[in-house]
């Protein structure tokens, strides 16, 4: 049993993805992916927005496509749900069928789910978001009668499978979350690249904005978002009550709270904000946001030697070439 299990496994592995979709989006539905660095507040933004948008009274579907599988985390007050791709190896190995309830879970009007990934070492973690989509076209995805799909994707993994929405054209706008430091801007950027990519292919996905999160007020996201060519969307405070109520996996972003206006903006935002074709800054004018002291810029490379490598006098040896006469 287990060897035909590794077979299938390994044959499903094998097969190579759809080519890229070249039609226009037609879904009533609207699909956004967001992207952003690991540990950005991807997850925080999108369970307060998620929450806020079901109160507002849309149907709201999140989907965590992080291999951590912690996008749903803060809404289900801290408790993780099954995942997509656990619960079919273990449905499968039972000779079972995965059911909605088995890995769609909800919360005061917004459905929730988790597609998972393998444990580290042990595989793919883009060749499982395939598996994970395949897996929700089996359960229909395309027939669910949803107002808003949110996708949550790790940012800053180059890796195919985690630009499946932008290649496939299977969202119609993404969403970069930022804040005012280097790395997770020069993710931002690697983001709108990749939309600029498949928009040449022949693309329809654009980037929509820029949510800006634990925003200090140095402006350097600010300055990201209007050199490329997208709005902000959102400025989150870098706030305390924020910090410790998110830390304490409490939702901020509910009707009558302190933060519920903000949060009813970036709803309202999120829905009309159209699709936008970016343009991408080099690493140097990527650099240029940043102070000199903070990015290390007028340092001169030093190239290395082979007498550095060996740490010690490097012994010439006489070459063995041949030089013949008159060659």
């Amino acid at each position: 049993m287990t060897d035909v299990m590794t077979e299938r496994l390994r044959a499903e592995a094998a097969t190579p993805p759809d080519p890229v979709s070249t039609a226009p989006a037609t879904k009533a539905t609207q699909i956004i992916a967001i992207y952003g660095k690991g540990g950005i507040g991807k997850s925080f933004t999108l369970a307060n927005l998620s929450y806020m948008m079901a109160q507002q009274g849309k149907r709201v579907l999140l989907i965590g496509c992080d291999p951590k599988s912690d996008t749903t985390s803060l809404l289900f007050g801290g408790k993780s749900c099954p995942t997509i791709i656990e619960t079919s190896a273990r449905k499968k190995a039972a000779g079972e069928q995965v059911a909605i309830g088995d890995v769609c879970f909800k919360r005061d009007g917004v459905f929730a789910m988790e597609l998972g990934g393998p444990e580290v070492g042990r595989g793919c973690g883009g060749r499982g978001i395939i598996h994970g989509f395949e897996l929700l076209e089996k359960l229909g995805f395309h027939q669910w009668g949803f107002d808003y799909v949110l996708l949550d994707f790790l940012g800053d993994v180059v890796c195919g499978g985690f630009g499946l929405p932008i290649a496939r054209d299977m969202c119609q706008k993404v969403i970069v979350v930022g804040s005012n430091d280097l790395q997770s801007l020069y993710v931002a950027n690697n983001v709108c690249s990749a939309v600029e990519y498949f928009r040449k292919l022949g693309g329809n996905v654009g980037v929509a904005g820029m949510v800006i999160n634990k925003d200090d007020g140095t402006g350097e996201a600010q300055a990201f978002a209007e050199k490329v060519g997208i709005p902000v969307l959102s400025a989150i405070p870098a706030d305390e009550d924020i910090r410790r109520k998110s830390a304490n996996y409490e939702i901020v972003g509910t009707p009558g709270g302190r933060w519920a206006s903000l949060f009813e903006q970036l709803g309202m935002e999120v829905a009309t904000a159209p699709p936008l074709r970016p343009t991408p800054l080099s690493h140097d004018d990527l650099l240029g946001l940043f102070k000199g002291d903070a990015v290390g810029r007028g340092y001169v490379l030093q190239p290395a030697s082979m007498e550095d490598m060996c740490a010690a006098g490097l012994v010439e040896k006489p070459s063995l070439e041949v030089v013949y006469e008159g060659a």
